[in-house]
């Protein structure tokens, strides 16, 4: 019996909103990406040759902080200043770290507030028409709700832009048993993965071992990602004693190909936290040509 035209187009229309589903579930664009950290944009010789040399196309640059003023309020902290220029060909996103308490209530306009001091920021230092931001919490159970709302808001916001910008926002490993959040997708942070109070243990800054529960929720998590690594040390002073964490790069390389083997797709885009001279210097190109590349 030939199908009526009507339900053939609804058929097809189907089909299409699945692949297309389907697809965003699961597919980013293939990128080499850094995470930028400091109060400072300024690059000197050594970050400007790796952005060049690993093909850096991105850029994921702390604007500011928000954290909860002295009238439990949010407010805006520690923003970045603009001393070198941009490199060319390499996208901006602008992110913006927010306290985890900023969320244990709704506030109203924090969300208009926040895109329009990025476009305001972007506009003052000439960095061009706002592509994507991205919001980092480590949410919790308790801070869940008004955080989707907050990032609802962003997304209502962000659309009355002309360029239109995407939202991404950070997936740590235990947001991974949560519903997924209202964005375009995420970055998996793939450090600061353990307890610092187990620290002669397992080393807190990226462990197997603590990676490892994690991973069978990979291939089921609904939303697109990209995977963050560290190239960080992290140094502590306690009692005295100077306390360096350091991850071997065979370590972050095994919990790179653990993560690909869970979720192929993971490999497409490749982030580092962060850029920085010594960073660079902490590890070898070859490593550097392993993490970002298959």
């Amino acid at each position: 019996m030939r199908m009526p035209a009507f339900l053939l187009a609804m058929c097809l229309t189907a089909a299409l909103l699945v692949t297309s589903c389907s697809r965003q579930q699961d597919d980013l664009e293939p990128q080499q990406a850094v995470y930028y950290w400091r109060t400072d944009f300024r690059l000197d010789s050594a970050e400007q040759a790796f952005i060049s040399k690993y093909g850096i196309s991105k850029i994921y640059c702390r604007y500011f902080d928000v954290v909860i003023g002295p009238q439990n309020e949010p407010q805006p902290n520690a923003t970045i200043t603009f001393s070198s220029p941009l490199p060319e060909g390499v996208c901006i996103v602008p992110t913006v770290y927010i306290t985890e308490d900023c969320m244990h209530q709704s506030h109203q306009l924090l969300a208009e507030n926040i895109v329009r001091r990025i476009s305001q920021m972007n506009e003052t230092h000439d960095i061009g028409p706002l592509r994507e931001i991205q919001i980092d919490c480590d949410y919790t159970a308790r801070s869940l709700a008004n955080y989707f709302k907050f990032l609802k808001q962003v997304a209502e916001a962000l659309e009355r832009l002309p360029s239109s910008p995407a939202l991404s926002t950070t997936i740590r490993l235990h947001q991974l048993s949560m519903e997924a959040p209202p964005a375009d997708y995420g970055v998996l942070m793939l450090y600061n993965t353990g307890d610092p109070r187990n620290f002669q243990e397992r080393n807190p800054v990226l462990d197997y071992r603590d990676v490892h529960p994690y991973l069978r929720r990979l291939s089921g998590f609904p939303l697109p990602l990209a995977a963050a690594y560290p190239v960080y040390q992290w140094v502590r002073h306690i009692h005295g004693v100077r306390i360096e964490h350091t991850v071997q790069a065979e370590e972050i390389l095994r919990v790179k190909e653990a993560v690909e083997q869970q979720r192929p797709t993971l490999s497409h885009a490749i982030i580092t936290y962060c850029l920085d001279k010594d960073n660079i210097r902490r590890y070898t190109p070859e490593t550097y040509e392993k993490i970002y590349h298959h």
